[in-house]
């Protein structure tokens, strides 16, 4: 009889699996693919194809945020601040604030978004989501003033001193070079300065926001008093620049104005800006009656172009065609001149 065979094959073991080892002739093992934590939530879809996570991105609490002191701006303006909050109640935070941590103190501190912070806080929120960076003094300030100086947020004043500020932080460096810092031109910065001397009736219209720049540009050089009228005018009767300039011009030329006493000279510059405006209507209306008469004159002229065209002098009769001949007889003095006049104008032009 054969030997019984055992019922069940023994085990290989583990280390003589087929295919754990290479045998003569065949393919090299290939790795097993690792996979980490990370990678087990990683999002793969479609969606996710070229962006990434940034790990600095924040939900913070609002407790745990506070203003920089050291913040350009130094005013808010309430009702947009509330406009802000209701927008915030139907649609939350739409950009992330940017923050820094402040290890001694435990807290947040803003670089950029205090109005979305504090419109947050407005419209009831616990959080608000932030961008946590790490930045130095010099460059925070410097971001702090491209973000409002690129969007004119900030009024003239507030830029004004925080450019100071940074020039203090660089070293006392040049203004040239602290121009070159925030990307402005040497002579815009030197208008932003300029604000700073203006009497403090004139700053206080300007951080209001009642009172722009750009409007108080005219004001320098005039006596302090004349600037503070001429200032207090153009919030009152909302000035075109154009009025603006004109009166500062008229400031200029007759100076025993600026020792009125101030309601008189507010009186008197009321006087010269309606008087302006006065001026100013009566040359529009002249200019419209001029290109009144001109359109008149070459419609007349079209439609005697369009008749001569369209009527064969065959077709009229002795008594017509003489009169149509002494009439044109009297034309041609008046069409030899203008043709004269234009040929003059056109020359010269």
């Amino acid at each position: 009889m054969s030997e019984a065979r055992p019922l069940q094959e023994p085990v290989p073991s583990l280390r003589n699996l087929p295919g754990d080892q290479a045998t003569p002739g065949s393919q090299p093992l290939r790795r097993r693919r690792r996979f980490t934590v990370d990678a087990l939530f990683a999002d793969t879809s479609p969606r996710a194809v070229g962006t990434r996570e940034l790990a600095t991105a924040k939900e913070i609490r609002l407790d745990r945020i506070e203003p920089d002191p050291d913040q350009p701006r130094r005013s808010f303006d309430e009702e947009r601040l509330e406009e802000l909050a209701a927008s915030i109640r139907l649609e939350g935070v739409l950009q992330p604030i940017a923050v820094r941590y402040d290890a001694e103190r435990d807290r947040y501190v803003i670089i950029h978004g205090e109005r979305r912070w504090r419109a947050a806080q407005l419209a009831g929120l616990e959080s608000i989501p932030a961008i946590v960076r790490e930045v130095g003094d010099e460059q925070r300030l410097i971001q702090q003033l491209m973000e409002n100086i690129l969007r004119e947020d900030l009024n003239a004043l507030d830029r004004a001193a925080a450019l100071r500020r940074l020039k203090r932080q660089m070293g006392d460096a040049p203004w040239e070079q602290v121009a070159e810092a925030v990307g402005i031109k040497r002579s815009r910065l030197f208008q932003l300065l300029s604000t700073e001397k203006l009497p403090e009736p004139v700053q206080a219209e300007i951080r209001a926001g009642r009172l722009s720049e750009k409007q108080s540009r005219p004001l320098h050089g005039l006596p302090e008093r004349a600037q503070a009228a001429l200032a207090e005018l153009i919030v009152e009767e909302g000035l075109e620049q154009r009025e603006i300039e004109r009166l500062a011009r008229a400031l200029r030329a007759a100076p025993e104005l600026a020792q009125l006493p101030a309601e008189a000279l507010r009186a008197r510059l009321r006087e010269l800006a309606r008087a302006a405006a006065s001026r100013a209507v009566t040359s529009s209306r002249r200019g419209s009656r001029r290109a009144s008469r001109a359109s008149e004159l070459v419609t007349a002229l079209e439609r005697l172009r369009q008749l001569l065209e369209a009527i064969d002098p065959g077709s009229l009769d002795a008594a017509e065609r003489q009169i149509i001949a002494e009439t044109m007889q009297r034309l041609r003095p008046a069409l030899r001149r203008w043709q004269e006049v234009l040929a003059t104008q056109r020359e010269r032009s």
